[in-house]
């Protein structure tokens, strides 16, 4: 909560806007937010037909709504300034850049917009109430419960829980980024978003430390770099405004890179981020293995394996890149020593392709433990994915900065890739490694029965 106290500490004025040919978000003023708002929410309908230029949409005039295609609902939350949410704009087109679908904006920003977190949040139930209303009528023009989809934004996710809470769990999908924690962290089932409040139900968890929700509440639960602090985000106060709403909204940039070819991110179901940071976890997309889940838009494609598990539900982590796309790819160093004693340290490993590329991975989360004649797959990440790699260069550390420098001597090392495993393991024999000392070699094709 201090961190939510402090965000309200450095608000700034937003100015209004000026009447537009085309319905717009409503755009209000911190002045707003300090005298508070009531609720109005406002239904803005993009199709195909009217890529940029919403409709304005109610119980009683449709627009260009097709009941008969996928109609996806997306419902902000909290505004504490009174502007309209920046991605916006861009999670419109790129939702209807990948399927032809009716996606209609939840503006309740007469409502949302308040310096008071809790009068915000008491108003969710009713925001809920006016799309039960709102989906009633659709249902009666023949629109299916099964083409309902919600994505939820931090209040918005629990609001999206709470109307699928009102058709007993009968939605098509809901996704949810980053719930609200401040008020809902350990509040009962039928008071925020739960996995039995849609046919499927994902949620993105970003920023669990402070505005975001902890506890896993879908069907599956994704924890980007654990959940806690999102690589490229400030880590002190000094990084103003973005030091208190970066993480939090690292979530819906995360669900927007998922609807763009170059980044497909991949998830590996696991009990703990460590686990999946020491590589047990990551076994899903292998031979005779399930597909590993998706992150964001396509999650849903793991849907039919989650119905096998009992409950239905899983936890996935993964780590990212500091910018857009965010998109890292993961490999595994193999790695069997002959020293006779046992080393403890960390691998740096640098990737080197034929056009001079290249990409490198710190694999220092905590210390590995090499011992003679034992293999250790350490779990490598890269933001780039280089096709040919043409040399590899190790680094061997202890973290000492005083005292003798140790070696490390390889018997053999390995790299797998986990995002191509169709693609040929590159291996490397007897070599030494001086501490804090790069290496650099040239690979080789690992041996058929090696693979």
């Amino acid at each position: 909560m201090l961190r939510l106290s402090f965000f309200f500490g450095l608000i700034c004025l937003v100015k209004t806007d000026t009447d537009e040919t085309c319905p717009s978000f409503t755009k209000l003023s911190f002045h707003s937010a300090v005298v508070g708002t009531g609720l109005n929410v406002k239904l803005m309908l993009y199709t195909r037909k009217n890529l940029t230029c919403a409709q304005v949409i109610n119980s009683t005039i449709f627009g260009n709504l097709n009941v008969t295609k996928k109609t996806t609902f997306i419902v902000h939350g909290f505004r504490p300034t009174g502007s309209p949410p920046v991605w916006m704009e861009d999670l419109v087109q790129s939702l209807l850049s990948v399927e032809d679908m009716n996606v209609i904006v939840v503006d309740w920003n007469r409502g949302a917009t308040t310096v008071i977190y809790n009068h915000a949040s008491s108003k969710t139930r009713k925001v809920a109430e006016v799309l039960k209303k709102f989906i009633d009528q659709v249902l009666v023009e023949g629109a299916s419960l099964d083409n309902i989809y919600m994505i939820g934004v931090s209040l918005g996710a629990h609001i999206s829980g709470f109307v699928g809470k009102m058709y007993n769990g009968q939605l098509g999908r809901i996704t949810g980024l980053d719930p609200a924690g401040p008020l809902f962290n350990g509040r009962p089932p039928e008071d925020r978003l739960d996995p039995g409040d849609a046919q499927f139900v994902d949620v993105i968890h970003s920023d669990i430390d402070a505005l975001g929700y902890k506890e896993p509440l879908g069907n599956i639960d994704f924890y980007p770099n654990g959940g806690l602090d999102q690589p490229g985000c400030p880590k002190t106060i000094l990084g103003g405004l973005q030091y208190f709403k970066c993480d939090h909204q690292r979530s819906v940039y995360l669900y927007l890179s998922s609807l763009r070819e170059n980044c497909a991110i991949t998830a590996y179901p696991c009990d703990s981020y460590r686990d999946y940071r020491n590589g047990k976890c990551v076994n899903c997309g292998m031979p005779q293995k399930e597909s590993c889940p998706l992150l964001g838009y396509y999650a849903d494609n793991w849907k039919e394996y989650l119905k096998q598990k009992e409950p239905p539900m899983t936890k996935a982590f993964f780590d990212t890149a500091e910018e857009k796309p965010f998109c890292i790819y993961h490999y595994f160093v193999d790695i069997i020593t002959w020293n006779k004693n046992i080393r403890r340290g960390s691998i740096t490993i640098r990737l080197t392709d034929r056009a001079g590329n290249t990409t490198e991975s710190k694999i220092n989360h905590e210390p590995a433990t090499f011992q003679k004649y034992h293999q250790v797959s350490l779990l490598a990440r890269f933001n780039q994915d280089l096709d040919k790699v043409a040399a590899i260069s190790l680094v061997f550390s202890t973290g000492s900065t005083i005292g003798p420098k140790y070696k490390l001597r390889i018997l053999r090392m390995k790299l797998r890739s986990l995002a191509h495993p169709e693609r040929p393991q590159l291996c490397r024999y007897d070599l030494v490694l001086m501490e804090n000392t790069e290496t650099v070699f040239q690979p080789i094709l690992c041996p058929r029965l090696q693979m």
